[in-house]
């Protein structure tokens, strides 16, 4: 989206513009529920080709929420889908961030909206000088919930880079398809983020639910939502890893693209290893960001120390955001474990219980840690001179505070704006 163009137009055309939509503050805290069930997708060679079967299916809705569209094979199948689907009858919001989506032209993004399709940006903003200003707070987020009986979630954008026929620059990623009574959390969490009508829960409701998550036992298929805002729920995601940590007995596996923890986290995953769990790590060797990597490594010498297991992904850029703890709980999200993911940005992940999910993702991570990562030793965690030790040293302790510093600036504040397409009215 070319966020300049889309201001012009906006504003040159259409008088009064329309009312800025802040974020939704749902205050919903989401329960378990059983009897689902959930398929890994791997890459976009498994994602794109069952979301966009599903999505020529849909009879009523789509919700769409993603940080990244490219204007690319993948990005203009996703458009002709949609558009197609819209010019059929079904109803369908868009909800794309004004960052990661800042490249597509007002031509792509006009096409879905003269179709039909209710298109949102989140927080767009001019560039300055050419620059993009709006780096924080971003909704990175990607959810796909058709006809609010199949929902898509995971880290996968809508775009090209996601297949290994890109080239070296593919990105290893996840994704999990879910059917079932947890559909039904992520559709009203996807209604709410969207603007749109979804029904609150009462007491009386809310203690049903209550009650059936204790009826919840030991079953395969278990489901819950959860996701941090920077509102009431801005640590839910942290929390959860560190209570799974906590209580891990056998092992821990955790493939993140960006592993910059907060000192409580780190320190759960140090003692479980002391405690005699297996505990694996899989991070970035060749990042898309040279600055992820610096920073995951100098977490590595405390962590080797302990007995964690680390392993880096060399052959391509690691984008998942996965883990799994024992045999039976696994997770897969959009939250990577750094400042931006745990302190600002809008994240979504499903936590899963189920014992063949987690076989399953076990099995493909360990063939990917022992066939395609290198595995670092105490001799190879990065040390140096003393200079270089002090300003790791202080470069850690910047970063890790970074997020509460940015909350003392006088920030903008994020907003759901509705796209106005160039003929000066809001068909969405």
């Amino acid at each position: 989206m070319n966020i300049p163009s889309m201001e012009k137009t906006t504003v040159e055309q259409v008088s009064p513009p329309p009312p800025v939509r802040e974020p939704a503050v749902t205050g919903v805290e989401y329960g378990w529920h059983g009897n689902n069930r959930v398929q890994l997708l791997e890459n976009g060679e498994e994602y794109f080709p069952r979301v966009f079967e599903v999505l020529r299916q849909a009879q009523s809705e789509i919700l769409l929420e993603t940080f990244i569209v490219f204007e690319d094979k993948v990005g203009n199948e996703l458009q002709k889908i949609l558009i197609e689907a819209a010019q059929r009858g079904v109803r369908i919001t868009v909800n794309l961030d004004g960052f990661g989506c800042g490249e597509l032209s007002t031509e792509f993004l006009a096409a879905l909206s003269n179709a039909g399709v209710r298109l949102q940006i989140f927080d767009p903003a001019p560039r300055h000088f050419g620059i993009r200003t709006n780096w924080f707070r971003r909704l990175h987020r990607k959810i796909v919930v058709v006809d609010g009986t199949i929902a898509f979630l995971g880290g996968i954008n809508f775009s090209a880079d996601h297949l290994a026929d890109f080239g070296p620059e593919a990105k290893q990623d996840y994704s999990v398809e879910v059917q079932g009574p947890a559909v039904a959390d992520i559709h009203h969490f996807a209604l709410l983020q969207s603007g749109r009508p979804a029904r609150a829960k009462y007491w009386w409701q809310r203690r049903r639910q209550r009650r059936a998550e204790l009826a919840v036992s030991d079953h395969d298929g278990q489901v819950r939502l959860v996701y941090r805002d920077n509102a009431e729920h801005p640590s839910d995601i942290e929390e959860v890893y560190l209570q799974v940590v906590r209580g891990a007995r056998h092992r821990v596996v955790i493939a993140n693209a960006y592993f910059f923890p907060g000192y409580r986290l780190l320190r759960e995953i140090r003692n479980a290893a002391r405690r005699g769990v297996e505990v694996r790590l899989i991070l970035q060797g060749q990042p898309d960001l040279r600055v992820a990597r610096l920073a995951a490594r100098m977490t590595y010498d405390y962590l080797l120390r302990a007995g964690v297991v680390i392993y880096e992904y060399c052959e391509r850029p690691l984008h998942g955001k996965v883990a799994l703890v024992d045999e039976d709980w696994s997770t897969v999200g959009s939250s990577n474990l750094d400042p931006l993911s745990l302190s600002l940005n809008l994240e979504a992940n499903v936590l899963i219980r189920d014992r063949a999910f987690n076989r399953d993702l076990f099995e493909r991570l360990d063939e990917l840690s022992s066939n395609h990562c290198k595995v670092m030793s105490a001799d190879k965690a990065p040390r140096g001179r003393i200079w270089h030790m002090t300003i790791g040293f202080l470069v850690f302790h910047v970063l890790r505070h970074f997020p509460a510093w940015a909350g003392w600036l006088p920030a903008h504040k994020p907003r759901l704006k509705p796209f106005i397409h160039p003929t000066g009215s809001d068909k969405a």
